[in-house]
């Protein structure tokens, strides 16, 4: 090392990636600092209190819970965990979607995962939309789970990346909130807010940090911010990093929004059931029915619908939801609804979207993205996350691991 510093390592971002990299710094002893654009803790997990309850507007699943780090710290951290099934896993509610039509739905989705790990098999890459049937009836309602799943349409996602995800289909939920949970991790951590990095200089150690509120130095730098801030130089580099810069750009964040309404007479639902807004497009929402148990509808919007209702703001995504309810269960719902919260994560300006997805013919950028440049800036997030992508514990793990390599980086 050579010269003096603020501090010996500086963490840009205190979401999920963020928060495991300086819980791990603190464990190693290093002298470190955590900047944060927002107010707040937790990045794209985000929990609010609403209508008497702790929604999640962001990330709000411990996806591959029995491989899921941050499950044995939820624990230890005195959360409460939900195992139930998801609604995914079970059936929907018949009224306009028969039984038997989500059966034969099922099995074209059956088909087009089939397709997909045949593809990623042969090594076979190009957009997921080629591997579905232009003919077959549920293609559309294929389309829009893409758009909860991977927060865009399968026309602009990369087979492989797609295939690469690693999913064990065990998924809890914690009942406080997921972002109250990484907000809690958090808490301890030495974290400045309301500090916008928008320049690294690290020609030479040590790095220097520009922000909104002055000039940072460090020996080592994690880089945690979304790849769409890196891409639209929100987040710039001295000397300039272009391989990175494009490996950001062909892994953008997707969208996914959420509304939740508040439902009177919720009683008449099974608890966790779900609705589909409509099964012939793809533009449409899907509905979460009593979410724990609450008087709640939880209500998924994603892709290029999303982006479009994102506009109109709350009301716009209300619109549309209740008239899809009300078309699905009858008029006499339109009483029994009241939004109270709703996500706008690419009008978020530290965020720019939800969760990140290669277009075609780029699934090898993670990789790109994750190397260290040189031996003092590092790179973490849920988007250098090679199979665990798009989830809160991927970009847990990126961050222990750029920390663990900025800790060898000062000899610590």
């Amino acid at each position: 090392m050579s010269g003096l510093a603020d501090f010996e390592c500086i963490v840009i971002g205190a979401g999920a990636a963020g928060v495991a990299a300086g819980r791990s710094l603190a464990r190693g002893g290093a002298s470190f600092i955590l900047l944060e654009a927002r107010q707040r803790a937790g990045g794209r997990a985000f929990t609010q209190n609403s209508g008497g309850f702790p929604v999640d507007l962001g990330a709000g699943w411990l996806h591959s819970a029995d491989r899921n780090v941050l499950l044995p710290l939820a624990g230890q951290q005195g959360f409460a965990i939900d195992r139930e099934t998801p609604p995914w896993q079970k059936s929907a509610d018949a009224r306009g979607f028969e039984t038997g039509d989500q059966r034969a739905y099922r099995a074209e989705q059956g088909r087009f995962f089939q397709r997909a790990h045949e593809a990623a098999q042969a090594g076979r890459e190009g957009p997921a939309s080629d591997l579905l049937d232009p003919a077959a009836r549920w293609t559309p309602l294929i389309d829009a789970m893409s758009t909860y799943v991977n927060g865009t349409e399968t026309d602009r996602l990369s087979v492989l990346d797609y295939a690469a995800y690693e999913d064990t289909e065990v998924n809890f939920r914690v009942v406080q909130g997921y972002g109250a949970l990484i907000e809690k991790l958090g808490v301890e951590l030495p974290i400045r807010f309301g500090c916008i990095a928008r320049l690294i200089d690290h020609g030479a150690r040590p790095l220097r940090v520009e922000t909104n509120a002055g000039t940072l130095t460090a020996q080592a730098v994690i880089v945690t911010v979304p790849t769409n801030l890196i891409a639209t130089g929100a987040l710039r580099f001295r000397p300039a990093l272009p391989a990175r810069v494009e490996a950001a750009a062909v892994l953008p964040l997707g969208l996914a929004d959420k509304l939740f309404l508040a439902l009177d007479g919720a009683e008449d639902f099974p608890v966790d059931s779900r609705l589909y807004g409509a099964t012939d497009r793809t533009a449409t929402a899907n509905y979460h029915i009593r979410p724990f148990g609450r008087p709640l509808i939880e209500a998924y919007f994603g892709g290029q619908f999303a982006r479009e209702l994102e506009a109109g703001g709350m009301a716009a995504f209300a619109d549309v939801a209740m008239g899809q309810i009300v078309d699905a269960l009858g008029s006499s719902y339109r009483k029994r609804l009241a939004p109270i919260a709703c996500s706008s994560w690419a009008r978020d300006p530290f965020a720019l979207g939800s969760y990140s997805h290669a277009l075609p013919g780029h699934s090898g950028a993670r990789a790109v993205l994750a190397r260290p440049e040189g031996e003092a800036l590092f790179f973490a997030g849920e988007a250098v996350s090679p199979g665990f992508f798009s989830t809160v514990h991927g970009a847990w793990e990126t961050g222990e691991r750029a920390a663990q390599d900025a800790l060898a980086s000062l000899g610590a």
